[in-house]
């Protein structure tokens, strides 16, 4: 079963003089039964890249400034949401059992799939969404379906493993590839990327062969660091998010000799072996 929540009825308490304060939000997010969210803008600001008031708080700040385009994201989640449940039935043949909640985060990013006591959500973070301008009904779509993907394939197929190095990214790029798909198949349209802005699609299709061989050849040495493919904060070749259109090019290869039953239940050792088929 799907629950939908929209959480922002009471964000302006968290803006008590007009900017953004820590400890309100903590308040306002003692719905959820656990912060796994400080956690997480804890373990980034851990890394010595970032800075919660040079990378976050802008962020948050500017969030309540942009009224209109919070009511456009709430409209567009609305409409995404409404026979959410009953269109992955037709095109999949299953549903899933999560709670997705469109809410005010901590720059933990636009969208989030995670369990928190042997639950599935999926995190929506409006500041995140209004910063990156995904407040269409079409930009929704994406954070959603993609979101889920991840879930769809946790509960039905294979989504967690214990991998390092080279195995783990790979296995970054199978899974989130697999999200794409789904959002895919959802849409009826092979190429539709929530992404594609300012001519994104037509520069990933150009170059796919060079994306595909410079993934790998980093694949080696490969870190949280220093990786360019996955996020709207790094870039490949001054093209974010390139991870996910690589990914979904190489699961929809994998999609013509396997049903999408098999193609969410690989191990490591077929993730190889086809990744090595589509670099040909």
């Amino acid at each position: 079963m799907i629950k939908v929540i929209n959480a922002l009825n009471n964000i302006d308490s968290v803006y008590p003089d007009g900017s953004f304060s820590l400890d309100k939000w903590s308040e306002y997010i003692s719905f959820v039964p656990e912060n796994i969210f400080y956690q997480d803008m804890e373990n980034m600001l851990g890394t010595g890249m970032y800075t919660f008031e040079d990378d976050y708080l802008p962020v948050l700040n500017s969030l309540i400034e942009n009224k209109e385009k919070i009511k456009e994201a709430e409209e567009s989640f609305a409409i995404v949401t409404e026979n959410l449940e009953e269109r992955i039935l037709e095109v999949f043949g299953k549903t899933i059992d999560v709670e997705i909640v469109l809410y005010l985060g901590l720059c933990n990013g636009a969208g989030w799939a995670t369990k928190i006591h042997d639950k599935d959500y999926v995190f929506l973070g409006i500041e995140k969404i209004v910063e990156l301008d995904w407040c269409s009904p079409t930009d929704m779509k994406g954070l959603i379906w993609h979101e889920l993907g991840h879930i769809y394939e946790e509960q039905h197929g294979i989504l967690d493993k214990d991998l390092s190095g080279k195995d783990s990214f790979l296995w970054q790029l199978y899974t989130e590839g697999i999200a794409m798909y789904f959002e895919q198949r959802l849409s009826d349209d092979e190429f539709f990327f929530h992404q594609d802005k300012n001519g994104w699609l037509e520069m990933c299709q150009m170059l796919e062969e060079i994306m595909k061989t410079e993934f790998n050849n980093d694949l080696t040495d490969m870190s949280i660091e220093n990786q360019r493919y996955f996020g709207d904060w790094v870039n490949w070749r001054g093209l974010p998010d390139t991870g996910y259109y690589l990914g979904s090019r190489f699961i929809w290869q994998m999609s013509s000799k396997c049903s999408f039953d098999e193609l969410i239940n690989m191990d490591i050792e077929t993730v190889n072996k086809e990744w090595n088929r589509y670099l040909g």
